[in-house]
């Protein structure tokens, strides 16, 4: 049985999510971050080298790292539902939306959360935080042109890019307000009945910001 170790408010939100798009059996394992620090205890970094969220765990197999895990339950119990294979429509763009969340959307959000709280440097991180200004336009022209990021059909592209869009403004605020493809976006994924599932297994109680 496949184990979903979630961590609350955390990129295993992804993990839950992509369970309930396919319809697959698992077991939830909830932990809690600590009420100081905020960070993972210490039972959810020893499950893997790296120690951070998210993991699964599959008979032997504990694996990190959310792209790796969406490509591994995706095609080990969802038979490749949710990825656009080589040679079909919206391909080149799937492979680049999907690495673009972690590749550079959230590098630039965290290096934004930092600046945030670091004094001083104005000149270094409005350059630094610029980053992110580029992610959200980018995000907005995409789509303006299309209702999901690869294209016409909803993806683990979108499965990826929700975090950062969403729980990582709770971290570092920001104001969507100038961007009404995304937030009529994130509109159009709040409806799905699996997202709605999975939010209230995994974060029960949370309000994620969808606007």
């Amino acid at each position: 049985m496949l184990t979903v170790h979630h961590l609350g408010l955390s990129q295993s939100d992804r993990i839950v999510w992509l369970c309930e798009e396919l319809g697959i059996p698992y077991t939830l394992k909830r932990y809690e971050r600590d009420p100081q620090t905020r960070m993972a205890p210490a039972a959810y970094q020893a499950l893997t080298p790296f120690g951070t969220a998210p993991v699964i765990g599959d008979g032997d197999l504990m694996l990190g790292e959310s792209a790796a895990i969406i490509e591994y339950v995706a095609e080990t119990y969802g038979h490749g539902r949710l990825l656009i294979r080589h040679g079909a429509p919206g391909y080149a763009d799937f492979l680049y939306w999907f690495h673009f969340a972690n590749g550079s959307f959230m590098p630039a959000a965290l290096i934004d959360s930092i600046c945030n709280r670091l004094p001083g440097g104005a000149g270094a991180m409005t350059a630094l935080r610029a980053r992110l200004d580029r992610a959200y336009d980018q995000i907005e022209a995409r789509l303006g042109e299309v209702p999901f990021l690869a294209g016409e059909t909803f993806s683990a592209a979108d499965i990826m890019t929700l975090f950062p869009l969403t729980t990582m403004r709770v971290f570092s605020p920001r104001d969507i307000s100038p961007y009404p493809q995304i937030r009529a976006y994130l509109q159009r994924i709040a409806a799905r009945p699996a997202f709605q599932r999975a939010m209230q297994k995994a974060d029960p109680g949370f309000s994620l910001p969808l606007s």
